[in-house]
């Protein structure tokens, strides 16, 4: 694998490191094969280049980067693929977006994922997201006995929002890019950050009610998980 071009702006400041190159070339062969029918190697790898660039700054560990670059890359990839109409696109999918992607996105598409099962496909990402999923949110979700899997703060990127059929911003403002033919919602719900703990609770009941909602508007009768 190359060097990685370093995107312009503010991404430049940290890159992975170099001993990582050897990582970063294998996973680009495993997501080379897995996304084979759709695109060349030298897009995946241009791909996975970015994602390093872009998580490099964030990553609180450096030895959990390459598990996170290979997630982000395959999320990406994919979205690209049955957002130009490559892979089938059999369930509808559904974006959430705040500033961190740390806290009121992930809390929202935790429960929606209980909710909607495999028959929604759930994306969350953050205009300026943070370095890890705040531990308000854990909570609010372990007492409902959810947790966040592997799910990890992300920026947002066009083709999440390209493969969105709804894409639902909490708190990202005009930050979110427009494409046409999306459905756009705006959920003007508290951030989690500095709530005690009855407020946060609130806030989770409030998303839950509109998720429910939203999943009986979306799949037929029968589908949706109790």
């Amino acid at each position: 694998m190359r060097e990685p071009n370093p995107p312009s702006g503010p991404h430049r400041a940290a890159p992975p490191l170099r001993d990582l190159t050897p990582v970063l070339e294998r996973l680009t062969a495993r997501l080379a094969a897995r996304h084979s029918r759709s695109f060349s190697r030298e897009t995946v790898e241009n791909y996975v280049e970015e994602c390093s660039w872009l998580l490099a700054a964030r990553a609180r560990v450096e030895l959990h980067l390459p598990v996170l670059v290979e997630r982000f890359a395959d999320q990406r990839l994919g979205a690209l693929a049955r957002g130009m109409g490559l892979s089938p696109k059999p369930v509808p999918e559904v974006l959430f977006v705040c500033t961190e992607n740390a806290g009121r996105s992930q809390l929202a598409a935790a429960l929606m994922r209980r909710r909607a099962g495999a028959a929604i496909r759930v994306l969350s990402a953050g205009s300026a997201p943070g370095t890890d999923i705040a531990p308000v949110v854990r909570q609010l979700l372990a007492e409902q006995g959810l947790d966040v899997g592997e799910e990890f703060p992300k920026p947002l990127t066009a083709e999440v929002v390209t493969a969105a059929d709804v894409v639902i911003t909490l708190g990202c403002g005009d930050a979110c890019p427009i494409r046409p033919g999306r459905r756009y919602l705006d959920w003007n719900m508290p951030d989690l950050t500095g709530l005690d703990i009855e407020s946060a609770r609130a806030v989770r009941d409030g998303l839950a009610a509109r998720i429910d909602e939203l999943a009986r508007e979306l799949l037929p009768s029968g589908v949706i998980q109790e």
